[in-house]
């Protein structure tokens, strides 16, 4: 994640100091090779995909889906259980869990699981993950590729559109700053309009 990134979210509120999940992954060779997801019961969440960064990515995902994350880190104890399936796979990265909280902290640490609550709260915070890469790519093109900016648009739109965004919200300030400005294609401007009206409407 480049400077330019964290600039524009620079604003943002830190999280308090309240329950919270946290999930890192480790797998070098892989883009990001590193990522590092808080979520707090707030909604309240940071964003890091470089370990020693010092202004990671403040954001907010919404109440229904911080509680269906808690909800399934209660499933599975809050990680105070091994969640390592212990079978022969391929490499997929190291996963971590941890629970920050009352009778905890709490981790477990795991390469592939199959427990069906793990898979689900994983592709969360892969959705997560996922959620600010669109993002950052939308960012990029704003700044540096107005050409690209519509493609850049079509992206998250179809991620959208299959249910791998998780606090769309996040867009609005890009997508109404793109409408806003006469530089960019008028498809682009369109297509950000009506994404920023679904966005608010929630849809």
């Amino acid at each position: 994640m480049k400077t330019g990134f964290v600039l524009f979210f620079a604003a943002l509120p830190l999280l308090a100091d309240g329950p919270r999940i946290v999930f890192t992954k480790v797998f070098p060779g892989s883009v990001p090779a590193f990522v590092e997801i808080s979520v707090e019961k707030t909604g309240d969440s940071i964003y890091n995909d470089e370990p020693k960064r010092e202004n990671p990515v403040n954001f907010k995902i919404s109440d229904a889906d911080a509680t269906a994350m808690f909800e399934l880190a209660g499933k599975l104890k809050f990680f105070a259980g091994p969640l390592e399936s212990g079978l022969k796979v391929a490499f997929m990265g190291k996963k971590t869990f941890r629970y920050e909280g009352e009778g905890g902290p709490h981790e477990a640490t795991f390469n592939y699981s199959e427990d069906l609550d793990a898979k689900t709260l994983l592709d969360w915070f892969e959705k997560i993950s996922e959620t600010e890469r669109y993002l950052f790519d939308l960012e990029r093109a704003v700044r540096f590729d107005k050409l690209g900016v519509n493609d850049a648009i079509l992206r998250f739109e179809g991620a959208r559109d299959q249910k791998r965004i998780v606090g769309d919200t996040q867009f609005l300030p890009l997508l109404d700053r793109i409408f806003k400005n006469e530089n960019y294609i008028h498809m682009a401007r369109t297509r950000a309009a009506a994404l920023a009206e679904s966005i608010r409407a929630g849809k």
